[in-house]
């Protein structure tokens, strides 16, 4: 069990590691946020995601995914148009924040209210394509090598390794979340991230 675990641990510690619209979401939210408890939905909202598809995918639900051809198209088509639009937004926030142009839709994140900050976090979690074909992918497959409690373990620290990230990241947010112009580039880094994940994901479209 303690092998699983482990493996499990490292492995979603490497998923998770790179700089996605998810975590990048997360952080500026951290940044954005004028107290530490405004954050704390969008980081239960993110790992309660993380925590659904690990469990869809160590349940076996991946090997049914994979089996479906047109999925894996229709999700990437999605999340192409879903990005680009949100990076749009994002960008918007930034040159609101500069006194440029942006209105109170596109603007600071930390004016909206709970639902509406927990709406996105929903869809920036389960519309990412890269993410979740990387949970069904790796860790769906992964977790075959292991049953019972060792599968079990193995699942526990895909999810544990997810609640500790998220918040280690808001609280990352949060230490440079004062600095104004700090939040801007902030800003504008995500939106940048987001286009750059969408431009990736069209291209592996147009390669499948």
């Amino acid at each position: 069990m303690l092998t699983a675990f482990v493996h499990g641990f490292v492995l979603a510690f490497g998923l998770i590691l790179p700089l996605g619209p998810q975590n990048a979401f997360v952080f500026s939210q951290g940044a954005a946020q004028p107290r530490w408890l405004r954050a704390i939905p969008v980081v239960l909202t993110a790992a309660l995601c993380d925590t659904l598809l690990i469990l869809l995918a160590v349940l076996g639900v991946s090997v049914v995914v994979l089996a479906i051809p047109w999925f894996r198209s229709v999700l990437l088509i999605v999340g192409v148009v879903f990005l680009a639009v949100v990076g749009w937004l994002t960008w918007r926030s930034a040159a609101s924040r500069s006194g440029g142009a942006g209105d109170d839709q596109a603007g600071d994140a930390a004016r909206w209210p709970v639902g509406r900050q927990v709406l996105f976090a929903v869809s920036i979690s389960l519309l990412n394509p890269h993410a979740i074909l990387d949970t069904i992918g790796v860790i769906g497959t992964s977790s075959l090598s292991y049953t019972g409690p060792a599968r079990t373990a193995f699942a526990a620290a895909c999810v544990i390794n997810s609640w500790v990230w998220f918040f280690g990241l808001m609280t990352a947010g949060r230490l440079v979340g004062h600095f104004e112009g700090v939040r801007k580039w902030l800003d504008r880094a995500s939106a940048v991230v987001m286009w750059s994940s969408a431009i990736y994901l069209l291209f592996t479209l147009l390669a499948a």
